[in-house]
């Protein structure tokens, strides 16, 4: 697992847009929130994904710059950026390169099935490119919150 003080992994992945979002543009000018979930338009990760939107301003205040990323595509996220009215940027990794890379790509079991699966997990990246929070296993209720607090003390 990545923890607090290892470099973060770079990526270049497309949008919503069909636009590439690299972390490395974003590094010397924007603190960064990572966070990786299972599946589009899917209650755990909508509930996710509005808390951030409604807190839009204040990590545009705190110079910092949301980014979801999930194994779904471009297509998909356009649906569930454009039915939510979501504001942060939502990236697709088809191939797993960055869920492999962030180490949030894991076998899981569910009802005695074993299956690889996204474990939903927030990184919180300074504007030097390095990992200050890692955090595995959230809920996504009040999470957004709790990930706030934690880019205001940086």
């Amino acid at each position: 697992m990545l923890q607090s003080g290892d470099p973060a992994p770079l990526f270049s992945l497309p949008n919503a847009d069909m636009e590439r979002v690299s972390l490395a543009d974003l590094i010397g000018r924007r603190h960064a929130v990572i966070y990786f979930y299972p599946k589009d338009d899917t209650p755990g990760c909508t509930l996710e994904a509005l808390e951030f939107t409604d807190l839009q301003g204040e990590f545009d205040a705190a110079e910092t710059e949301v980014i979801g990323i999930s194994r779904d595509t471009c297509i998909s996220h356009g649906a569930f950026r454009d039915k939510y009215g979501l504001t942060m940027h939502l990236l697709a990794d088809i191939d797993g390169e960055a869920c492999e890379a962030y180490r949030v790509w894991r076998e899981k079991e569910a009802h005695g099935e074993k299956r690889m699966g996204m474990v939903r997990a927030t990184f919180i990246i300074d504007k030097e490119g390095v990992i200050r929070h890692a955090l595995y296993d959230v809920k996504p209720k009040g999470h957004a919150t709790q990930v706030l607090d934690l880019v205001r003390a940086l």
